[in-house]
C-alpha cells in the first residue's frame, strides 16, 4: 500500500453556489483533473455539523454535483460521490477522535467563529468536524489538497493525525508489513490569483450566500442579464485602475473586481493591469461583464438541465462511491489491523 500521489477534496453542499465557490475550489478542479488522479467529494456529513433542511440538503447535494459536471470535471475519469455514501469516512473519524488531542481542536479559529459566543449550544459535530475533516483526506491517502487560506489550519490538523497515528503504531505498522508512513502528510495545493473572492458590496467581506443582499454575488445559476446588473451595480471608487499591484493596496473593491477578471480570464493581476491600468471602472467593468457571462452562462445553462435530472444525477454519485470506497474500504481495513480490531475476513 505505498502512497501514490492523489488529490482530494470536498465542498460542502450548502446551497446557493457563487462565483467564490467556483473560483476559490471548483475552477481548480477542472484544472487539477487534467494532471493528477482526483477524488471529489460533496461532504454532506459535514453540512449537518448545523440543522439542515432535509429536502433541501438533498438539493444542494444534487446542485454541487451538478456544478462539478457543468464547470468540466469528467465523473468518469475521476472520481465524484457524496461522503455520506462511503461510511469509512466515519470510521476512520471515530479513529482519529481517539487519536487527535482536545488541545488541537482548542486551536481550531473556525470553530470559534462558527459557533460565536454561544459555544455552549453549538453540536459536538460542529466542534470535531476537523477529525472527520482529516479522515476525508486520508482515507485515500491523498497526497494533496487544493485548500484556501481559511482551509489551512485543517489541512495542518490532518497532517498532525497523520503524524501522530504513524508514530502511535509504528510498531503495528511494521508487524503488518506496511509502510513506515503509512498515512502521508498531505501537502496543500493553493493555485490562481482569486482564491478568496469578496462581496461586490464590500470589499472587505468574503462572498457569501448568507448575505442579505442578491448584489453581493453572482449566482452560479445566475443567467446573463442578472450576472451583467450585479457587475455593474459592483461597489468601486472613484479612481482609476491603477496600473501595477501595490496601486490596489487599500482599495478593496478594486482588487476584488481585478482579481475576478484575473481567474476568468486565466491570467495575473499584473497582466489585467498592465492592460487596464488608468482606465475608468465602466469601460472595465463593462469587458468584464461579456467575460463573466461568456465563462458562466454555459455553467449556469448545464447546472439548470442537470438538477432536473435527478436520476442522472444521482446514478453518477451512487457509481463514484462505488469506486471510492474500494480505496476507503482498503485504507480501514489496514487501519484496524494497525490498531488491533478482529475484522471479518
Amino acid at each position: 500500500m505505498a502512497a501514490k500521489e492523489l488529490v482530494f477534496s470536498g465542498v460542502q453542499p450548502t446551497g446557493n453556489l457563487h462565483l467564490g465557490n467556483y473560483l476559490g475550489a471548483i475552477v481548480n478542479f477542472v484544472r487539477l483533473q487534467h494532471t493528477h488522479t482526483c477524488i471529489y467529494c460533496v461532504v454532506d456529513m459535514h453540512a449537518i455539523t448545523v440543522w439542515q433542511d432535509p429536502a433541501e440538503l438533498t438539493r444542494n447535494i444534487r446542485e454541487v454535483t451538478a456544478a462539478f459536471i457543468a464547470a468540466g470535471i469528467d465523473p468518469k475519469k475521476h472520481v465524484v460521490f457524496n461522503q455520506s455514501q462511503v461510511a469509512e469516512h466515519a470510521e476512520l473519524a471515530w479513529v482519529f477522535n481517539c487519536v487527535a488531542r482536545l488541545g488541537w481542536l482548542n486551536r481550531m479559529t473556525q470553530f470559534k467563529e462558527k459557533a460565536g459566543k454561544d459555544r455552549e449550544n453549538a453540536s459536538v459535530g460542529l466542534y470535531a468536524y476537523p477529525n472527520l475533516m482529516a479522515a476525508d483526506i486520508l482515507v485515500y491517502r491523498a497526497t494533496h489538497v487544493p485548500v484556501g487560506e481559511d482551509q489551512k489550519q485543517h489541512l495542518e490538523l490532518a497532517r498532525d493525525i497523520a503524524q501522530k497515528f504513524n508514530n502511535d503504531f509504528s510498531d503495528s505498522i511494521r508487524a503488518h508489513g506496511l509502510a513506515e508512513k503509512f498515512f502521508p502528510l498531505p501537502e496543500p495545493l493553493i493555485t490562481g490569483p482569486a482564491t478568496r473572492v469578496m462581496s461586490l458590496r464590500d470589499g472587505s467581506k468574503k462572498m457569501s450566500k448568507s448575505d442579505p443582499s442578491d448584489y453581493s454575488r453572482i449566482n452560479l445559476t445566475d443567467d446573463a442579464d442578472a450576472i451583467a446588473q450585479k457587475i455593474r451595480k459592483a461597489k468601486t471608487d472613484p479612481e482609476p485602475l491603477p496600473g501595477e499591484e501595490k496601486g490596489l493596496a487599500g482599495r478593496p473593491e478594486a482588487e476584488n473586481l481585478v482579481g475576478i477578471y484575473a481567474a476568468l480570464s486565466g491570467r495575473t493581476k499584473a497582466d489585467v493591469l498592465r492592460e487596464f491600468g488608468g482606465g475608468q471602472f465602466s469601460q472595465f467593468k463593462a469587458t468584464l461583464v461579456d467575460l463573466a457571462v461568456d465563462k458562466l452562462g454555459p455553467i449556469g445553462a448545464e447546472m439548470k438541465k442537470l438538477t432536473q435530472d435527478a436520476a442522472y444525477v444521482d446514478a453518477v454519485l451512487a457509481d463514484g462511491a462505488d469506486r471510492a470506497r474500494v480505496i476507503a474500504a482498503e485504507t480501514m481495513n489496514a487501519v484496524k489491523d494497525i490498531v488491533g480490531f478482529i475484522r471479518k475476513r
